[in-house]
């Protein structure tokens, strides 16, 4: 391993044997259990090797797909021509079967180990987790199987499995729960955990940001679709409460006068203003759209110049004081319907669209809460 691998480190996972049939072939792999510099180059090459009759041909033939890329190793083939060209590599279809093949026991593979072994298979998964979380974007044939061996941090603890969260859903719960962002505290005290964590419910806090891309497709793990609490609508109420969350219910602020006094307020910062299913301590938050990226997805790509953005909803929790202290369409209002708004992209990791008028509006709504209190 440390000679081909040019590593020091010793293998998570070794992977030996002999193909016979069709086409003969020896496979000699290893995971390592610490990261490559080159991981995250832009490339994304992997570094097995191709022999023929024990005579090495290249490092280059892609014998495994990008996000398989940390595996290192070597495969001997005893059918595939000597004079094989770039041409060839890409093209022969026996090389080709021999990559479908050798993807598929390397995949079935770590899916076991992490069943058998977790403690090694936990070395794996925290060196390369984000590098395989790659292939629930590329490879729709192998998804399953990637969905079953990846490990997430949620709100029940570390390295859980989607099977273990299967195993603990609550009683009418359909679907798996999750929230992206850029880092576990964040994810832990954003509202829109609020409603969830009120009924137990489990959320996987996505924090690679691998994690915005394979979400964006549809995807589901033993029939249950995994939904995001940044995206679309969300309905606990068939979720029953947990005792300790369970209080008298408060009266709901007037929802068709504040909607109405915000969403003038905030004109075209905001697609729609809507009461909230999410919330149920703080005053308010942002998701996106049922159609469309993800919120987290949206940043991302807002980051990188690739999307002129679309506008957030903000969602209001009307059993919340500050929503009952709109009314009319006064300068406290006013005032309230954009701290709302702002304080919603704060608790999402953004700033204001104007730091200035956000701190005016702040001081202002202090110095009246302090002279009504003296």
């Amino acid at each position: 391993y440390k000679s081909i691998a040019n590593a020091f480190d010793e293998p998570a996972m070794t992977l030996h044997y002999r193909a016979e049939g069709r086409y003969s072939y020896a496979v000699l792999l290893f995971a390592p259990s610490a990261k490559p510099f080159d991981l995250f180059e832009p490339q994304r090459k992997g570094r097995v090797k191709l022999y023929v009759r024990r005579v090495f041909i290249t490092d280059d033939a892609d014998l495994l797909p990008a996000y398989l890329r940390f595996i290192r190793g070597v495969v001997d083939s005893e059918d595939l021509p000597l004079n094989l060209s770039r041409e060839m590599l890409q093209n022969n279809p026996q090389l080709a079967q021999i990559r479908k093949a050798v993807t598929t026991r390397v995949v079935s593979e770590l899916e076991s180990l992490g069943e058998k072994d977790p403690e090694n298979f936990a070395k794996i998964w925290d060196a390369f987790g984000p590098v395989i979380k790659e292939g629930l974007y590329e490879d729709f044939e192998r998804r399953e199987k990637l969905l079953a061996l990846s490990r997430f941090t949620s709100t029940a603890g570390e390295n859980r499995s989607l099977k273990q969260y299967i195993a603990d859903l609550k009683p009418n719960q359909t679907e798996v729960y999750f929230l992206a962002g850029d880092s576990i505290e964040r994810l832990k005290s954003n509202p829109k955990l609020e409603s969830a964590a009120a009924r137990g419910i489990e959320v996987l806090l996505l924090t690679d940001p691998v994690d915005a891309f394979w979400t964006s497709a549809p995807l589901d793990f033993e029939g249950k679709p995994l939904k995001s609490l940044s995206q679309g609508d969300i309905d606990f109420g068939l979720i029953p409460m947990l005792d300790e969350h369970k209080e008298e219910t408060k009266p709901e602020a007037d929802e068709a006068a504040i909607i109405a006094v915000i969403k003038a307020t905030l004109g075209d910062r905001v697609s729609d203003v809507r009461a909230s299913q999410r919330l149920t301590s703080s005053a308010s938050c942002l998701v996106a759209g049922s159609h469309g990226p993800d919120r987290e997805l949206e940043r991302l790509l807002a980051r990188q110049n690739k999307g002129g953005g679309t506008r957030p909803i903000l969602e209001i929790n009307l059993r919340h004081p500050l929503l009952a202290a709109i009314s009319g369409d006064g300068a406290d209002g006013a005032d309230l319907s954009f701290l709302l708004l702002e304080q919603a992209q704060i608790l999402d990791g953004e700033l204001p669209e104007d730091p200035a008028a956000f701190a005016g509006r702040l001081n202002r709504l202090v110095l009246q809460g302090v002279a009504k209190g003296g």
